[in-house]
């Protein structure tokens, strides 16, 4: 993000409800960067505003976009899942955090990156029942702690009861991760 001079409190204030506006999903030290402030100011500036934290944001944005998922549990999905259009697109975010990476090199674990896209592959689809048959994946770059994957499945064909779908899956719009997945609807 560019940064922006130093500007008086109202205007800052101001710039940054636009900013929150265009960009949901921003956290404190982006727009601390942003906005040459610290993470404190910004919490305080978000506190005076009535805005609430990144978590709260998200799940708002998901309750008013989200179809509701069939094929799994909406818990069961890697990641918090932010927008989901069944057959058609699903977005998922997750933060690396501790859990995730190995101890000594802090690196995330790939198969954390794999379920979350995986099991966003299989949640957009329209059915009661889905399963992974194939993947094809690649894994372009190490993911850190911290960082936090932004995961967005498209379906790019249906063809009877099976679907192909791409995933993306990018830290600040680096892609580290890609797949297609072929994924069969079960009748039952």
């Amino acid at each position: 993000m560019p940064k922006i001079a130093r500007i008086a409190k109202r205007d800052r204030q101001r710039q940054l409800v636009d900013s929150l506006e265009r960009n949901p999903f921003a956290t404190d030290e982006d727009l601390a960067a942003m906005f040459d402030v610290s993470i404190q100011t910004i919490r305080l500036d978000r506190l005076e505003l009535g805005i609430p934290e990144l978590r709260e944001r998200i799940k708002s944005v998901a309750e008013k976009s989200l179809d509701p998922v069939k094929s799994l549990g909406i818990e069961e999905v890697i990641g918090e899942v932010i927008d989901l259009q069944l057959d058609d697109y699903g977005i998922s975010v997750l933060e690396i955090t501790e859990e995730y990476v190995f101890t000594r090199t802090q690196i995330a674990r790939g198969h954390y990156i794999f379920a979350q896209a995986n099991s966003l592959a299989v949640a957009v689809i329209d059915a009661d029942v889905a399963l992974t048959a194939t993947a094809r994946m690649r894994f372009i770059r190490p993911v850190k702690q911290g960082e936090k994957l932004v995961a967005k499945a498209v379906v790019r064909s249906t063809e009877g009861d099976e679907s192909k779908v791409r995933v993306e899956t990018k830290v600040q719009g680096e892609n580290v991760f890609t797949a297609t997945f072929r994924v069969f609807r079960i009748r039952e």
